[in-house]
């Protein structure tokens, strides 16, 4: 993705990681996994996640860098008034959550208990699966941008409370 700001010695490329949040119902199967398990929770009360095929993860405890959309379009609106930077730049949380951390707290905030299944990796997954991912915010922090990071149960709160529970979207013209 990139940000002109007048002409290419103003360009900006941006790398997202695992952005979720409200708007993204429509993406179908590419829908976050925060989505999928709010769905899962409100079908069965359980969610179903992948077991591990590597000695080095437990079941759920792969590790992902997940960045709240608000987040992610305050972090944009920071490079975009930034006109002295140009490059590529990373935005995520900088740090990882396991796919049981992303998930309990959607749990919490429907008021229940933890309840998930573990299934068997699909094989055509199984060579291709990213067990690891982490976004190097270096870059972006070494030149004073501000990072913005909601913390994880409050994100998830917001998301499920103001969002999902009332089928609400987010719309930019109000201060939601």
């Amino acid at each position: 993705w990139m940000l002109a700001q007048g002409g290419l010695e103003h360009a900006i490329g941006i790398k997202f990681f695992n952005v979720w949040g409200p708007n993204e119902i429509h993406k179908g199967e590419m829908r976050s996994m925060v989505v999928k398990a709010y769905e899962q929770i409100k079908a069965t009360g359980r969610v179903k996640l992948f077991k591990s095929h590597r000695p080095d993860y437990e079941d759920g405890k792969q590790m992902r860098d997940f960045l709240y959309i608000k987040d992610a379009v305050r972090m944009v609106m920071e490079l975009y008034h930034r006109k002295d930077l140009n490059g590529i730049f990373n935005l995520g949380y900088g740090r990882t959550l396991t796919w049981i951390d992303l998930i309990s707290p959607i749990f919490q905030s429907l008021g229940l208990e933890p309840n998930i299944d573990f299934i068997p990796m699909p094989a055509e997954l199984q060579g291709k699966y990213q067990y690891f991912t982490k976004a190097e915010m270096g870059k972006y922090e070494s030149q004073g941008c501000q990072l913005f990071q909601t913390p994880h149960q409050d994100a998830i709160q917001d998301f499920v409370g103001n969002h999902l529970e009332k089928g609400a979207h987010l719309d930019f013209l109000t201060s939601n």
